[in-house]
């Protein structure tokens, strides 16, 4: 309900100049690493069938651990610590908003090492219910099929994943940072593995419902991330010579790791000639498409409900619990162009009453 003025990445950054500014570097520091490991900053092209094709340089190493016109790990780390605490400190005070607003029992899915520990890249897929009880473990990639399956709705043009042992109605799941805090037993990193010893207490070892609670999980997972660059920085085998491996062509691949968004499922099929002949895409934005519509459910029954007019305020609340889920509408969808946020509420005779309409997200 803040004024609109107000609502702005500006406004934000004028009101906390110096988280802003960190912030900016933080973001600056990834993008010196992507480009260093991956050859640009945006679309890497160092990744090739069975590894990569790059090697990492000793000046370069030094480039991150030292400061410079980029702030060294250390400091990344120790910022990260930073906005943990500040985001702890926020919640402290709104607390009440912050556990209520679009809060709603759900199923979680992410990946886990064999130990139970969060795994953004190579673990196996592990689900668990509202209550904490264990719906999936140990899957890994090449059997997704056998446990996933994806509904269709007239109403959307994104598919509804659901575990098919649970069926439609039960078997979705959240999925991204508040997910994978709760289906994890730990963190890899020390300060990370603290702060999510925090993180659980506060809903005494039960899965974290709150979906805003999903900005303090993903800066825990920050924390995490800048902690392992360090170890990986120190560790003296990511300076070792790069050999272009052999692999073997197959006809079909499949893929499963963790997004900053969530769960990510590419699948693949291909001919004698290397072009794709088949294509399926699980991304993380399909599997919140449920979590986000019941997201605006809650906040068309505690916020809109018995409102003849929708306010700008209001519609900003439904931006609000879907932009929790940092939703990208155009890989998760199967429609071209864009798609503008436009709000309709509509009595119940199925008449509408009012409607707002927003450019596109």
């Amino acid at each position: 309900d803040a004024p609109v003025e107000k609502r702005s990445v500006g406004a934000v950054a004028a009101e906390h100049s110096e988280l802003a500014r960190k912030g900016i570097q933080m973001r600056q520091f990834g993008q010196e690493l992507i480009k260093a490991l991956a050859g640009k900053k945006i679309h890497g092209i160092t990744a090739i069938p069975g590894g990569v094709h790059k090697t990492f340089y000793p000046h370069e190493r030094e480039y991150f651990l030292t400061e410079n016109d980029t702030p060294s790990v250390d400091t990344m780390i120790r910022w990260s610590k930073e906005v943990v605490d500040f985001i702890k400190d926020y919640h402290d005070e709104h607390f009440n908003w912050l556990d209520s607003f679009a809060s709603y029992p759900s199923g979680h899915l992410g990946l886990v090492g064999a130990d139970g520990a969060l795994e953004l890249y190579d673990g196996s897929m592990r689900a668990i219910d509202s209550q904490g009880r264990i719906n999936l473990n140990d899957v890994h990639s090449d059997n997704y099929l056998k446990y996933f399956g994806e509904g269709v709705e007239k109403w959307s043009y994104m598919k509804f994943p659901f575990l098919r042992h649970l069926g439609r109605q039960e078997g979705w799941s959240r999925v991204g940072p508040l997910a994978r805090l709760n289906v994890c037993d730990s963190i890899p990193t020390p300060r990370a593995n603290e702060e999510l010893k925090e993180f659980k207490a506060y809903t005494n070892g039960k899965p974290n419902n709150h979906t805003m609670h999903t900005h303090w999980a993903r800066l825990i997972e920050v924390l995490h991330c800048a902690e392992a660059i360090r170890e990986l920085l120190n560790d003296p085998e990511i300076l070792e010579h790069v050999e272009r491996p052999k692999v073997n062509r197959r006809p079909e691949g499949i893929g499963i790791i963790e997004a900053p968004r969530g769960t990510l499922i590419h699948h693949y099929k291909v001919d004698e000639k290397g072009s794709i002949t088949k294509c399926n895409l699980i991304v993380s934005t399909t599997h919140n498409n449920e979590p986000m519509n019941r997201a605006v459910q809650w906040v068309a029954q505690n916020v809109l409900e018995q409102q003849d007019e929708i306010t700008d305020g209001m519609l900003n609340q439904v931006e609000v619990a879907i932009r929790a889920y940092d939703p990208c509408l155009s890989c998760a969808t199967h429609a071209m162009g864009q798609m503008p946020l436009i709000l309709t509420v509509l009595d119940h005779n199925g008449d509408t009453v009012s409607e707002h309409v927003k450019d596109a997200l």
